[in-house]
This record gives C-alpha cells, sequence and structure tokens, in this order.
C-alpha cells in the first residue's frame, strides 16, 4: 500500500483556519482586563527585544516609539507620564526622541514602569547611535583616512 503525502490544505484548510480564529477570539474574550493588559506588556516586549537583536538597520525606531505601545495599553497620555516620572513633558519627550541622550534615572524609571529591565532601553539607544553612525560612514568616505594600514604603509 502506497503512503499518501500529505497536502499543506490537509492541515490549514479555510475551515481550520475559521475555527482557529473562533477559539482565539473565544478565548481572548474569556481573559480578564489584567491578563490582556499582560499579554499586550509581553508583545511590547517581544517587539523591543526583536528591534534590539534584528540586524535591519533601515527602518530605526525611537525610544518613543515603544513608549507610545505602553500609553496606548494603558490609555495615557505622554503628558500624564511625564507627572508619574516627576519631569517636564517637553524634557521627557526630548529623552524619548533622542534628541537628549538617557540618564540613568530616566532608564530606571522607564524601566520600573515597563518592568523590563535597564539594558532594553540602553540597548535601543545604542542600536540607534550605531545606525547613525554606520549612516555616516557610508556617506563619508574621508574616515579611511583613519585606517591603521596607512601607518603600515607610512612606516615602510
Amino acid at each position: 500500500m502506497k503512503s499518501k503525502e500529505i497536502q499543506v490544505t490537509d492541515i490549514w484548510n479555510e475551515g481550520k483556519r475559521k475555527s482557529l480564529s473562533d477559539f482565539i477570539l473565544s478565548h481572548s474574550q474569556k481573559q480578564t482586563r489584567e491578563q490582556k493588559i499582560r499579554n499586550e506588556l509581553l508583545a511590547i516586549k517581544y517587539q523591543i527585544e526583536d528591534y534590539i537583536t534584528s540586524e535591519n538597520t533601515a527602518v530605526k525606531l525611537e525610544i518613543l516609539d515603544f513608549v507610545k505601545l505602553y500609553l496606548k495599553t494603558f490609555n495615557i497620555t505622554q503628558r500624564k507620564l511625564a507627572d508619574l516620572f516627576e519631569m517636564q513633558n517637553s524634557n521627557l519627550h526630548k529623552y524619548l526622541t533622542g534628541e537628549r541622550k538617557l540618564n540613568s534615572a530616566l532608564v530606571l524609571k522607564l524601566s520600573s514602569f515597563s518592568h523590563i529591565g535597564p539594558e532594553y532601553w540602553l540597548r535601543i539607544e545604542v542600536k540607534n547611535e550605531l545606525i547613525e553612525i554606520n549612516k555616516e560612514k557610508a556617506k563619508n568616505k574621508d574616515y579611511r583616512k583613519y585606517d591603521y594600514r596607512n601607518l603600515l604603509v607610512a612606516a615602510e
């Protein structure tokens, strides 16, 4: 007896997709508000991890992009967050957009607020700095004159 090869449609077809979608929806509706928020917070953490570990430098996300996800989850404004952090909204905005470098106090506030480690926030900032450095390096070939091999050639 010849075995039949399993086709993708045997596993995933429109009926099964609909059934899975209905299951997910019904399960989601049974969750408490706290469970839904916890899931959203976990999703944000995964988005941050994905951004940090991604080698894609075509897309640069600011810390503000991730903070906005938290603000949306908690249905609060940036001004309310600034009040919670005991700082002026304009100052907070400058840190979140990268106009100012993060300081340890703000990193610890973000970490306490988001329940993720301070290294996540610092790594976002470092990745963004590296993106800018690589753009500058690609634009400006003058940096080749700093290559150590130029010293070796000059010493010969």
